[in-house]
């Protein structure tokens, strides 16, 4: 049996083989209470007394972590040295914007017309534009209040990514996200590029729709790509299906770039806020500001008091894969998923729906669940995800998304779901290859969510139907 240990101060070893890859070893003895240390952390504490050699996983080690907390702005961080940009070819927007794409996109504002939205983006991709999407999700009415806000928030900003060089946002017309709320919530557009129709406002719906279909597909003709820096990338960061080496292998691989990007003057986003408990204090002491500090010490504790309020445990996040996998307790997958955040400040908090608006890195509140907190990273206008994976997903968003294997088995079992093998990559050739691989899906190359036509969205809804 091989084994690794991550950190000098680590009292436990990762095994690298054999039918329990990724499971962790105990390199001592613990008492119970006595903390169990990974990535130079507290991963929770031991349960039952542990001998060393032994197996340190569910039935020995629980987690350490209680409610919300009060938490100490202690600022260590240091601005990275600015590296020269690269470029690639990209459609500027009006904007200033470049998407990395230049699609269609059909929007439901309502769960009611997803059936017609997908009609007609069939029949686009048939007789107009080639790369038509519509983006079916159940809501848009019979809900109240922020919930509501919440739903009509994120349709907007979807509507600005920059990948999408023609919107149809579609409606029927009764719901409670009425058009003219939605248009409102789109703040400044291009009125030729997001267009509108409400289904019950016209004899015709679908002749109605494919004569706007037409006008968008006639101004997507003459978008032609440009030389653009890597300035204007915005990166959404996620993982997905973590295992023992996702905080080995793929999510170091994914800070590296990160840290790229944002040297390289472009922005990059990390999400998924229940998994960053138990690393939180990481992220909080790289706040530029103590501003930007209690806007992520609100979000983190908001989000425990969301899980409270329903009754639900705050810490019992990994999932019967992640345990499979290797992963025991939520400050050790916490531990390792922000590794994909890299070593910069944290220059902004956004909130639910909320679009990046400053190069740097910014951590956005959405839940660890893949397909909303990938649409929300999408929304805040990620041109492109990262997705690191050690169980292995197919799904796609509505931007590229790019998966990540953190082992070498994975990568040659599921060729057709998965994009790049960062097994051997936490190394400066790795990083280059993964950020050769970026450029190439940045100027076109398909990532295989793409090929394989999975493109999907889901919106965060926290309030009651009606």
């Amino acid at each position: 049996m091989k084994t690794v240990q991550i950190h000098p101060c680590d009292n436990v070893a990762v095994q690298t083989d054999g039918p329990h890859a990724g499971h962790k070893i105990a390199l001592c003895d613990m008492d119970i209470g006595c903390p169990v240390i990974k990535y130079g952390n507290p991963i929770g504490v031991a349960s039952q007394p542990i001998a060393a050699g032994q197996a340190v996983h569910t039935e020995n080690l629980k987690t350490a972590l209680s409610g919300t907390q009060k938490y100490e702005y202690s600022p260590s961080f240091s601005d990275l040295p600015r590296l020269p940009a690269d470029t690639f070819p990209g459609y500027v927007r009006a904007d200033g914007q470049v998407g990395i794409r230049n699609e269609i996109w059909i929007i439901p504002t309502v769960g009611c017309i997803n059936g017609l939205a997908a009609k007609l983006a069939e029949a686009a991709r048939g007789a107009l534009w080639a790369e038509t999407y519509a983006f079916p999700h159940p809501y848009g009415c019979s809900q109240l209040g922020d919930d509501l806000t919440h739903t009509r928030r994120l349709i907007a900003s979807l509507a600005h990514n920059p990948n999408a060089g023609g919107v149809l946002l579609l409606g029927l017309g009764c719901e409670n996200n009425v058009m003219s709320a939605q248009v409102a919530a789109l703040g400044e557009y291009d009125p030729a590029r997001i267009r509108f129709l409400s289904a019950q406002d016209v004899p015709d719906e679908k002749a109605a729709a494919m004569a706007i279909l037409a006008e968008l597909a006639a101004l997507l003709a003459k978008d032609k790509r440009e030389p653009v820096s890597t300035a204007a990338l915005r990166i959404g960061l996620k993982c997905g299906g973590s295992d023992g080496f996702s905080g080995i292998t793929a999510n170091p691989l994914i800070g590296r770039i990160t840290d790229r990007v944002i040297a390289q003057g472009g922005a990059a986003v990390l999400t998924e806020v229940p998994e960053m408990f138990g690393a939180e204090h990481l992220l909080m002491n790289r706040c530029r500001t103590r501003q930007v500090f209690d806007s992520l010490c609100q979000m983190i504790n908001d989000f425990k008091n969301y899980f409270s309020a329903a009754g639900q445990p705050v810490y019992e996040n990994p999932s019967p894969g992640n345990h499979a996998g290797g992963i025991t307790t939520l400050e050790e997958k916490s531990l390792g998923c922000t590794q994909k955040s890299g070593s910069a400040p944290v220059d902004a908090v956004l909130e639910y729906g909320e679009r990046v608006t400053k190069a740097g890195l910014s951590l956005l509140c959405a839940p660890g669940n893949d397909m909303v907190s990938s649409t929300a990273l999408a929304a805040a206008g990620c041109q492109i995800i990262l997705f690191s994976t050690g169980r292995g997903t197919p799904f796609g968003t509505c931007v590229p998304t790019v998966k990540i294997a953190t082992n070498a088995a994975l990568y040659e079992m599921k060729p057709g779901w998965i994009d790049f093998n960062a097994a051997d990559g936490v190394s400066a050739e790795g990083t280059d290859d993964l950020w050769q691989l970026i450029l190439r899906v940045a100027g076109g190359q398909s990532a295989c969510n793409e090929k394989n036509g999975y493109r999907d969205i889901a919106v965060f809804k926290n309030g009651v139907t009606l």
